[in-house]
This record gives structure tokens, C-alpha cells and sequence, in this order.
């Protein structure tokens, strides 16, 4: 499937059963529920994925469920997040021959690596495979920068062609922007910095909270590129205090507390992780009830020709 790196992609979780297996029923669910809110594409096994504890068997089949489930309207994206070249290089096979449309690379994982071993890495894979290529730039939680003269050698390869903008420093879109124009897709990372991120002219977000708030997370999107800012906003600031829930080291079991509360997900996690227990539960969990209280109604953001006259 051709492609464009723009719009709302959900990095969306995976779904468990009691048994520790793969929760399907609840995963179809979820994918189409984000499908109906128009999102553009769905992001498997990244770190809300719980990608370290699937096995390359499990990530086979979410790929070839996902692609059942969306039927070729967005494309399927597989994350590689690996500890060895050799490791990464099979999980792109293992992605190609399951139908992944494009992958979403991490540097490699425990092992910091230096600038140069970096971008070696992800040129091997790059050129290992056809399929379009994100980088993953998030040194707060990985420890390693894809800087600007980085993605200058990366760029060489045809197929690298967009970035998960994770840094938490808003500027750096616009570095990035002006180095490489529209080369160098961007899409940012962070879910309370998204709308600020849409602003400075990223092309896509993409997103956790979405899991559990589609519609809104697209709405946002939609409502923010076709230049209604304060529409955009209003809805943002609502979103704000769950959007936080993204930005924590038990993201996963925060925003599988929001998936529970719309209906759209479990609260199974896969050990090691548990379930939040005790005083941290009950703030996620008012959080969680808060935001559903004050749920905004959206304007008809599938619609923006309805909304102009709405607006008029």
C-alpha cells in the first residue's frame, strides 16, 4: 500500500486474556472502533504495545488480524524495536511477509549506542527492506538522539522517510522542518505537546490516548489542519489532563484503565507489569472519570464543509 506519514496513527495496545493469550475479540473491537473515528493509520508493538513481551509469533498474527480488521482503508505499521541487528533484521522479514505496509524503527534497545552505531543500525535495516520507514526519536526514554546531521546520512536511503518526534522539544520540529523540508515527514510523539506539535507543522500524531478517545484524538487533528484553531483547542484543553496519562513510565496500565471506561479495551496487562493498585489506581481512575464527565460533544469533524456552515 502507498502511503503518505500524515494523520492520527494509534500506537495501540494489545489485548490479553486471564490466560496471558492474545485477546482478539477485544482487539477487533478496539481497531474499529479507531477505523469509525478516521483515524489514518495503526501503529502495532511499540512500547504501548508491550512489544518486549510479544513473541515474534504473537506480532505475526496482530498483523495479519489488523490487516483483516481495516480491510485496506489505512495502512498496518509494525514497530521493530530490537536488541541485535540480526534480531531486527528477521523482525523485518517476519513483518514484510505479514503484510506490514511500513515500520516504525527504535534504536537499539539497553544498549546505548553511539552516534555512528545509530545510524549503521538503521541504515541495515533501511536497506534490508522496501517498505517506508519512521524513525523513532525519543531520547528521554531511550537515552539515544537522532539529531539533525543523523537524519542527514538517514535521508540517503529512499525508504527513511518520516519520524516519531519524541524529543519534548518543540522546537525541534521546527529544526527539523527547516533542514529538510518536506523530505522529512514529522509526526509528533507526545501526546500533551500534540496540539503545540500540529501547530508548528508536524504532519501526523501519532498517538495513546486515541486508544481509548478516538473520535476525539482525530478531531483534534482534523479540526487543527483545516485552520480552526480555537474549535481545535477547546477540545485539547479538555483532553489535556488524560493526555498526561500518556507520559508515564505505567502508560500502558493507564490507558488500559481509559480503554476499560469507554468500552473499548481490558485492564489485562502482561507480566511483569500488574495492574495499578492503591492510591495511583484512584488518581488515574479520577482522571479517567473527570474527562468523561465533562466529555465534549464534537463537532462534525468528518464534515468540515457542514462545520463552515455551522461556524458562518
Amino acid at each position: 500500500m502507498k502511503f503518505e506519514w500524515k494523520g492520527v496513527m494509534p500506537a495501540v495496545t494489545t489485548k490479553f486474556n486471564e490466560d496471558d493469550t492474545l485477546d482478539l475479540k477485544m482487539f477487533r473491537t478496539n481497531i474499529e472502533a479507531q477505523v469509525e473515528a478516521g483515524v489514518h493509520g495503526i501503529v502495532l508493538g511499540g512500547s504501548l504495545g508491550e512489544a518486549s513481551t510479544l513473541t515474534a509469533d504473537e506480532k505475526k498474527v496482530l498483523i495479519k488480524e489488523t490487516i483483516q480488521i481495516v480491510d485496506g482503508k489505512i495502512p498496518v505499521i509494525m514497530t521493530i524495536a530490537e536488541q541485535a541487528t540480526k534480531v531486527a533484521l528477521q523482525a523485518v522479514n517476519d513483518a514484510e511477509d505479514s503484510g506490514a505496509d511500513g515500520l516504525m524503527i527504535l534504536p537499539p534497545m539497553r544498549y546505548k549506542s553511539t552516534d555512528n552505531e545509530t545510524v549503521q543500525y538503521f541504515k541495515e535495516i533501511a536497506s534490508s527492506t522496501e517498505l517506508p520507514i519512521m524513525i523513532y526519536n525519543n531520547p528521554v526514554d531511550y537515552k539515544i538522539e537522532v539529531t539533525v546531521s543523523m537524519f542527514k546520512e538517514l535521508l540517503e536511503l529512499k525508504n527513511i522517510t518520516a519520524v516519531k518526534e519524541s524529543t519534548r522539544d518543540i522546537i525541534n520540529i521546527g529544526r527539523l522542518r527547516n533542514e529538510f523540508g518536506a523530505d522529512l515527514s514529522i509526526l509528533t510523539g507526545v501526546d500533551p505537546l500534540a496540539l503545540e506539535s500540529l501547530f508548528m507543522g508536524a504532519d501526523g500524531w501519532v498517538a495513546g490516548l486515541v486508544c481509548a478517545f478516538p473520535a476525539e484524538t482525530v478531531a483534534i487533528y482534523e479540526l487543527a489542519k483545516a485552520g480552526y484553531a480555537k474549535e481545535a483547542t477547546e477540545i485539547y484543553r479538555w483532553f489535556l489532563p488524560l493526555l498526561e496519562l500518556d507520559i508515564s513510565p505505567q502508560l500502558v496500565q493507564n490507558i488500559k484503565l481509559a480503554e476499560v471506561a469507554t468500552g473499548i479495551g481490558t485492564e489485562i496487562v502482561r507480566k511483569p507489569r500488574l495492574p495499578l493498585q492503591g492510591e495511583e489506581r484512584d488518581r488515574v481512575l479520577k482522571v479517567i472519570q473527570d474527562g468523561l464527565k465533562s466529555r465534549p460533544q464534537l463537532p462534525d469533524y468528518k464534515n468540515l464543509t457542514v462545520l463552515n456552515k455551522q461556524l458562518a
